[in-house]
């Protein structure tokens, strides 16, 4: 069996449970409950401590590594993501949109839609991209015309839809 490491947790019990009860966020309870069960010596290991907040031995290290070096403020801040950046912007949906529903000249695709966006705004978006946008926003779909036969005479197809009956 390995050498136990102490961790000494400056706050007291009280202050952290305080804590605990205060935040929302799902990470940062976590991460202040390791402290909590830390300072109460509930577990032996530290592999039973993550077994029983299921996470990993490594993150449980990291925390507290974070926590030693740099303090409880340290190990509370979360620092995963970012702020998202949307490549279509306000002003191209809408240029978008007038574009889809113009009847005069509209879009014959994505692979158009990407070519016409690069011509107007000077933006390269991919083309899945685009595509995953316009689906989501416009609800658009390729539109494929259905399979004509070869031998298909267009002239008696004329003759027939001029001497059918309509009801």
């Amino acid at each position: 069996m390995g050498k136990r490491v102490a961790i000494h947790i400056k706050e007291d019990f009280e202050e952290l449970d305080l804590l605990y009860k205060k935040n929302r966020g799902f990470k940062i309870k976590k991460r202040l409950k390791s402290l909590i069960l830390t300072k109460l010596n509930k577990f032996k290991t530290r592999k039973k401590l993550a077994k029983h907040l299921s996470i990993d031995v490594k993150t449980l290290y990291t925390w507290t590594k974070k926590y030693q070096e740099d303090g409880l403020e340290s190990m509370l801040s979360s620092s995963s993501g970012g702020q998202r950046r949307e490549k279509v912007t306000g002003n191209i949906k809408k240029k978008l949109q007038e574009k889809l529903h113009n009847s005069t000249s509209p879009l014959q695709g994505y692979t158009d839609a990407v070519q016409w966006v690069r011509k107007e705004f000077g933006i390269e978006i991919n083309y899945h991209t685009l595509r995953s946008f316009m689906i989501v926003n416009f609800g658009t779909k390729l539109k494929q015309p259905r399979k004509s036969h070869y031998k298909k005479d267009e002239k008696a197809f004329e003759t027939f839809k001029k001497t059918s009956k309509t009801s």
